[in-house]
């Protein structure tokens, strides 16, 4: 490894205070704009005529945010680097009509959000976050980060076949958080969370809320070597993404093509909303910047005929009480460097362009990396990368940063890989 990519924790340092505040894709992405602000980017309205100036712009809608840097010298036809990443993780979601109860406890309806391992959320405690919409049709953040609701797990002594047989959970009767004790009052969750926001109760017409596990990110292991936290699949890519787009931004006129960073919500369920990757989002943005400078529709198809993406995500790290379930010439390990995610039935949208160009901004950094593809008798996982893929006739490589497990309520990570994957992205959009 080259001086360039010696670890830095101050970048894993700011990645555990980036998670800790970005408890649902609304503030992951707020939070987000404010770095990106701070480095000279203003936010773009979607609703307003868009110029063609030079410089960093940004737009967010819901939980998703795109954001570019034009350099001076940028023509129609020039072309994007993009890296793709996503603000959702599996969680507990808080329904329409949240205040339900039995014998006696008040608890919260809750949905289940995307492919979550259900027990990571027992016996915790957990905050309250997300959105809510006002009359006028402004939203407010919610974030009640102290220990507001738990999932009770059923005692032992009431249930002794669950070592030997395994826990066995029901999502409808077993998932619904307690909050107190009492008879059960609609309105009672959203005249709270309008005292916690400092709004009146009849002035939310309408709300996306989750739980949160409220215990923070950690370094973890005798030589602080591993850090444990929530929502690293995906803010991670996310955290990684905004601190190579500043980055890049700041090379300027050097630049010969536009970086980019495309942060969607969705992800874990399908992608297809206004927000995720397979929604019109991120190919509007890249046309009306092409036509705010002047170019065509051909000129828009020249740009994304030279665009190339890179769809960062987390992978599994191969683990050390299941080896069976991994490749077994694959076997990707913490603080190795960024993953290159493959496989051939277009689970991934790598291939072999796409490992040279990944392996080459690697090279530039002074990063190793690793190789990744599923055991062939496991079921592939995917990711926005083919549908960036299909959707925009984009060149898209799958990266990411291998951790243990995934879709947890708090997942676990070497300490350098963020740092690591932040300055692969650097080297990437820097072109």
């Amino acid at each position: 490894m080259t001086n360039s990519a010696r670890f830095d924790r101050g970048h894993t340092d700011d990645l555990m205070t980036y998670l800790a505040a970005s408890p649902s894709p609304y503030h992951a992405v707020a939070n987000a704009a404010e770095r990106l602000e701070k480095a000279g980017f203003r936010q773009v309205a979607e609703v307003d005529a868009w110029d063609g100036e030079s410089g960093g712009k940004y737009v967010l809608r819901g939980g998703a945010i795109v954001a570019w840097y034009v350099p001076e010298g940028a023509n129609a036809t020039t072309p994007y680097r993009i890296v793709g990443a996503h603000t959702d993780s599996p969680n507990l979601r808080v329904k329409p009509i949240p205040d339900t109860g039995a014998r006696g406890w008040r608890q919260i309806a809750v949905e289940i959000y995307g492919g979550t391992l259900l027990n990571t959320w027992l016996d915790r405690d957990l905050g309250l976050s997300g959105r809510v919409t006002l009359a006028d049709g402004s939203h407010r953040l919610v974030h009640v980060d102290r220990a507001l609701l738990r999932v009770p797990q059923l005692a032992v002594h009431l249930d002794r076949s669950v070592n030997s047989e395994g826990l066995k959970l029901d999502k409808q009767r077993h998932m619904t958080p307690i909050w107190g004790l009492g008879e059960v009052a609609e309105g009672d969750l959203i005249s709270f969370v309008a005292e916690e926001t400092g709004v009146p109760a009849g002035d939310i017409k309408g709300w996306d809320l989750m739980v949160h596990s409220i215990e923070p990110p950690a370094y973890l292991g005798r030589d602080r070597e591993l850090v444990a936290g929530p929502r690293m699949d995906n803010l991670l890519s996310v955290h990684a993404g905004t601190a190579a787009l500043t980055a890049a931004a700041a090379a300027g006129s050097a630049l010969s093509s536009i970086p980019v960073l495309a942060a969607f919500d969705h992800e874990e369920n399908g992608s297809q909303s206004d927000t995720g990757a397979d929604g019109p989002l991120l190919g509007t943005v890249l046309e009306r910047s092409v036509f705010a400078r002047g170019g065509s529709y051909e000129d828009r198809a020249r740009a994304f005929a030279g665009t190339l993406c890179l769809s960062s995500d987390t992978g599994h790290a191969v683990h050390p009480n299941y080896g069976e379930r991994h490749d077994p010439g694959h076997h990707p390990m913490p603080n190795g460097g960024p993953i290159l995610k493959v496989n051939v039935n277009q689970r991934y949208a790598t291939d072999g362009s796409g490992r040279a160009v990944f392996s080459a901004a690697c090279e530039r950094a002074g990063v190793p990396w690793q190789s990744f593809v599923s055991n062939n008798s496991m079921p592939c996982g995917t990711t926005i990368g083919p549908i960036t893929a299909a959707r925009h006739g984009i060149s898209t490589v799958d990266i990411g940063v291998a951790i243990l497990s995934m879709h947890s309520a708090r997942e676990l990570c070497g300490a350098e890989d963020p740092y690591l994957l932040a300055n692969a992205l650097t080297a990437f959009l820097e072109g």
